[in-house]
């Protein structure tokens, strides 16, 4: 599920075409295999993702072998709630969070409206 959000990320900027390689991905430990690292440094994205106790184990066990230790960007990573806390906002919408939608399409469009609504919201707060 990941590489092809990654397919259609786009990362708007003031003018001109949105670039298509964030800065850096801030995830959870789920998102810390193999290939996701490997995809993320072959197109040059920092990887904000902590490596989970078990792989810890596997490659300590391992030696030299092994490899390298995971690095951590720790004061980038605590920026993550603000991501949490979207999706929980996100995820109000009943529909949304028991994805009663059998099409992506469909559950899609539900996301994106509710992304509209609450940037519409947050516009009419302003003062």
């Amino acid at each position: 599920m990941f590489l092809p959000l990654m397919a259609q990320l786009r990362v708007g900027r003031g003018s001109g075409r949105p670039r298509t390689r964030p800065d850096a991905v801030r995830a959870d430990k789920a998102y810390s295999s193999r290939a996701i690292r490997g995809h993320l440094r072959s197109r040059g994205i920092k990887a904000v993702i902590p490596e989970p106790d078990d792989q810890k184990g596997h490659r300590e066990r391992r030696g030299s072998r092994g490899g390298r230790p995971v690095g951590l960007d720790t004061a980038d990573y605590k920026n993550r709630n603000v991501i949490e806390r979207g999706y929980c906002r996100i995820k109000q919408w009943r529909g949304i969070a028991t994805r009663y939608d059998k099409h992506a399409v469909i559950y899609r469009a539900a996301v994106v409206l509710n992304a509209i609504i609450a940037w519409t919201k947050a516009l009419s707060d302003m003062p």
